[in-house]
């Protein structure tokens, strides 16, 4: 492409869309954030009536082989230890960190700030989240190292040990269930449409026809597509044939003119029409889905912990879930009642 057009597409982007298509199409890395602290011990016995681990452990197994309402699909809230959190607070020196699997080029969700200097700190809604996990676990905010993973990375990250948890706007659905424990939902959602401003797009219907549709690998957007373009649902030609590795990697394409329209999840969509005053989202979202930090299926006492840190974090007014929110994401998503306020959990419970 010529060069003089290349820069007239990228017009408006901004420092922020700049570095992040930098980072969207450089290979990611992880970050070290080379932080420690005091451990803080957090005991304290299970709520009474609750289930034991393995009774639950079974339902949850049995739950994602047959389930209709996935970010229901979670254990019970507990502040008490077990081998996953003991493994953690055991590891020595400066490797005595929570290990999270996260997004480093999604704009107010996980990003660097292009003017945070050198040190390009993390910022964003989910990095709020990591950050008071570490505290509530480890008693620092900062003893984290971060890992940057792309989209379809996020399940055999989590798998193979190299993560304690994944905080990367992952949506729960009952085919990860199969895979990877989720904790309660801490955000609701829904696919949306991205497309230009100009386009004649109008949202997930018949103009789609004959259109480039990027989404990013693994993500439940391409399964989506792909479901509803088998079933009719979907214009049969409409191509779905462009994913990429990370969300962010669309909008870039997006930019270049190589895709149509971008289908992603309604909270992402708006941060990245934040980015590019050009693009907007056409259409209202077309699915319902819920975020919740993943982790691996048999650290149970990790995602009851999750769960009570997420019960706290959404009590907490000062400095928790709402204020977060205010912060990150209000300038774009005011506008969806649903979005400005934490969805509320259900638990797995004795039927």
């Amino acid at each position: 492409m010529h060069a003089r057009h290349l820069r007239a597409r990228l017009k408006g982007w901004g420092g922020v869309g700049a570095m992040a298509a930098a980072c969207a199409l450089a290979v990611v890395f992880a970050l070290a954030v080379t932080c420690t602290g005091s451990v803080a011990s957090q005991t304290g016995a299970q709520p009474a009536g609750h289930r034991t681990a393995k009774a639950l452990t079974v339902d949850a197994a049995r739950a994602a082989d047959d389930c209709e309402a996935p970010e229901k699909q979670t254990l019970p809230p507990s502040r008490a230890d077990g081998p996953a959190i003991t493994a953690i607070k055991n590891r020595p020196g400066e490797k005595r960190k929570l290990v999270v699997g996260v997004d480093q080029n999604s704009f107010r969700w996980g990003y660097r700030d292009p003017n945070g200097g050198e040190s390009g700190r993390l910022e964003g809604f989910d990095i709020d989240l990591v950050h008071r996990i570490a505290e509530d676990i480890l008693g620092d905010p900062d003893a984290v190292q971060f890992k940057a993973i792309p989209t379809d990375q996020r399940i055999p990250a989590i798998q193979d040990g190299r993560v304690d948890l994944v905080v990367r706007t992952m949506t729960i659905n009952c085919s990860r269930l199969k895979d990877v424990a989720f904790s309660a939902p801490y955000f609701k959602t829904g696919q949306q449409v991205l497309a230009p401003k100009s386009s004649p797009i109008e949202g997930y219907d018949e103009t789609l026809a004959h259109r480039k549709v990027c989404t990013a690998k693994g993500s439940t957007a391409y399964a989506k597509l792909e479901e509803d373009r088998r079933s009719g649902d979907l214009p049969a030609s409409t191509d779905i044939s462009t994913t990429v590795p990370n969300q962010l990697d669309c909008l870039v394409r997006l930019q270049l003119g190589e895709v149509d329209a971008v289908v992603n999840d309604g909270a992402l969509a708006a941060s990245q029409a934040a980015q590019d005053p050009t693009v907007e989202l056409k259409g209202e979202a077309f699915t319902t889905e819920y975020y919740g930090v993943a982790m691996k299926k048999d650290a149970d006492d990790l995602v009851r912990r999750v769960n009570q840190i997420l019960v706290d974090f959404r009590q907490d007014t000062a400095t928790g879930w709402q204020a977060s929110y205010t912060k990150w994401l209000s300038a774009t998503l005011d506008d969806d009642p649903s979005a400005s306020r934490p969805p509320a959990p259900e638990y797995l419970r004795r039927s």
